[in-house]
């Protein structure tokens, strides 16, 4: 960790990697101090409880908001799907102990949960307006909404854990084909 990076920063990425390797509950501030390289009264100086440096790390879950026309293929809603999912997974990747850290205190924390909640509900809006710019008029009569939930959910589930498994991106592809031939 660089020293003239300003501490509050360097206090959230020791926070971060600490909290992903050891769990929020068993990480002491001081170790986050020492891992900082601040003086454990910064770290109360800039998070008053150890539960303010966890609410500052859900603040940096990269957003889900995607310009449908980055990803919009006219007519293919599956591979318009298939973008959008690409330009979230590359979010994501750029921060993967702060997306292992959240999921895995959602569990025990209210206010990582509703993050991630807002989050998923933000995914589903962006898939169901890249569903709409794809497909068109043919497709405002299905059921949009539905198709976007559950491309929201398998995102989700990409995100948290088959992320880990190698056969992750052809399930997807036939995932969002299904959904582009319900649509259909």
């Amino acid at each position: 960790m660089a020293a003239d990076e300003p501490a509050r920063e360097r206090i959230l990425v020791a926070a971060e990697a600490l909290f992903a390797e050891l769990g929020f509950d068993a990480t002491p501030t001081s170790r986050i101090a020492e891992h900082a390289g601040v003086p454990k009264g910064l770290v109360h100086y800039y998070f008053t409880r150890k539960h303010d440096l966890l609410t500052a790390l859900v603040l940096r879950l990269p957003t889900g908001v995607v310009d449908p026309a980055e990803v919009v293929v006219a007519g293919d809603i599956a591979a318009s799907l298939g973008g959008l999912v690409a330009v979230l997974d590359a979010r994501l990747d750029a921060s993967p102990l702060l997306s292992h850290l959240l999921w895995r205190e959602a569990d025990t924390h209210p206010d990582v949960r509703d993050a991630l909640h807002e989050r998923h509900r933000a995914v589903a809006g962006q898939v169901r307006d890249v569903i709409l710019a794809a497909g068109g008029a043919g497709v405002a009569d299905k059921d949009v909404d539905s198709a976007a939930e559950l491309v929201a959910l398998a995102v989700s589930y990409r995100h948290s854990v088959a992320r880990h498994n190698p056969d992750e991106d052809r399930l997807m592809d036939r995932e969002l084909a299904f959904v582009a031939s319900a649509l259909a």
